[in-house]
This record gives structure tokens, sequence and C-alpha cells, in this order.
């Protein structure tokens, strides 16, 4: 980078190149100070690669924004939220990256409130808390590693998916809508849901 080129603060300061399409608009001007997962050029951003460099809340709003695009260039108003819906599912997995006391292990994809509420315990506890990072995961995937084996069958890859819940020995809990409906029971939402 020649002392011309967009600048990073003085404070990380670093040489880093990117080859960038030859036709690509390049959006950043010689002397201008460039932000981590800052666009340099047109066209999308690797959304794993965003969600390292940036945090989880600055990627779901990118998200939100690059849907919203296609559907106003189209001509149809969607609300923000119904995406954002979409988007939370999305981000609702954490990967171990140090299980301290819990039952978790390292590298283990585990959904959010799980996570949340076994290192809940654990502070009460006073034990080593589990510490993770948030996964970003297409919906399709999500869907497949719930916790919910019934939930997770109704989606896709049925025979797979019981299949390696017979052979783990897994026990569904019910928690969610989708399994509760399955085996016609109410559903554990509205004015009559006690925990």
């Amino acid at each position: 980078i020649s002392s011309s080129s967009p600048s990073l603060p003085q404070a990380e300061a670093k040489v880093i190149e990117y080859k960038i399409p030859e036709r690509a608009a390049i959006w950043v001007k010689p002397a201008d100070t460039i932000k981590r997962g800052q666009p340099l050029c047109e066209g999308s951003l690797d959304l794993k690669e965003l969600l390292q460099l940036t945090d989880e809340a600055l990627t779901q709003r990118y998200i939100v924004k690059e849907i919203q695009k296609i559907y106003v260039g189209q001509g149809v108003a969607i609300h923000d939220k119904h995406i954002e819906v979409i988007c939370r599912q999305m981000f609702s997995r954490f990967r171990i990256k140090d299980p301290g006391d819990s039952l978790f292990s390292t590298g283990e994809i585990v959904e959010r409130a799980k996570f949340l509420e076994e290192n809940a315990q654990l502070k009460k506890e006073k034990k080593k808390l589990s510490k993770g990072v948030p996964i970003l995961l297409g919906v399709s995937r999500v869907a497949l590693t719930t916790d919910s084996f019934l939930s997770a069958a109704s989606f896709q890859e049925t025979s797979r998916v019981l299949i390696r819940a017979a052979i783990a020995g897994k026990e569904d809990k019910l928690r969610g809508l989708k399994e509760n409906v399955i085996i016609g029971k109410l559903i554990p939402a509205g004015t009559g849901f006690k925990k």
C-alpha cells in the first residue's frame, strides 16, 4: 500500500492486500480510514468473515439490509422484523471453545438458550463457565441441529436423523411447537402455558 492508499488508524495499522475484481467499483479512496469489515468495493461480503471481523449485530444488520434490497428492487415492502426473526435463528447456535465445568465438549454446536442456561447454572454453583462463540448457520442447517430430534426429522433427512437419535438413545424433551404438534399435544405457548 502506498502512502496515498486508504489507511488504517495508527494503533492498528497493518498492510493487508485484497484482490478486487477487475470491473468492480472501488468504494474507498486514497487516504481513507478503513474499519474492520468495511466493504472496499461493490459485491457481497462473506458473512462468516464479516462475523469474525466485526460482531453479531453488525452482521445481522448487513443481512437484513441485503435481503431488503432484493425485495425493494421487486417492489415488495417487508418490515425488517420478519427478516430479523430468520436472522436470529441463523445466529442461534454457539460453538464451544472451552467447556469449563459443563457437560459440553470442545467444538460442539449447541443452542444459544442451552448455552446460556448451562452457564447460568454453573455461575450459580460457582464453577468454571463454558466459553463459546456465536456461529452463523443457514436456515436448513439450523433446523437440523436442534435438540429436538422430532423437529429435525420433520424437516429433512428423516431417516438419518431418526437413526442417529436411536443409536444415541436420545430423548426428546418436547419443548418446542413442532414436536408437540407432531405428537398431538398442546403447544407450549400462550396464556395457558406453565413452565
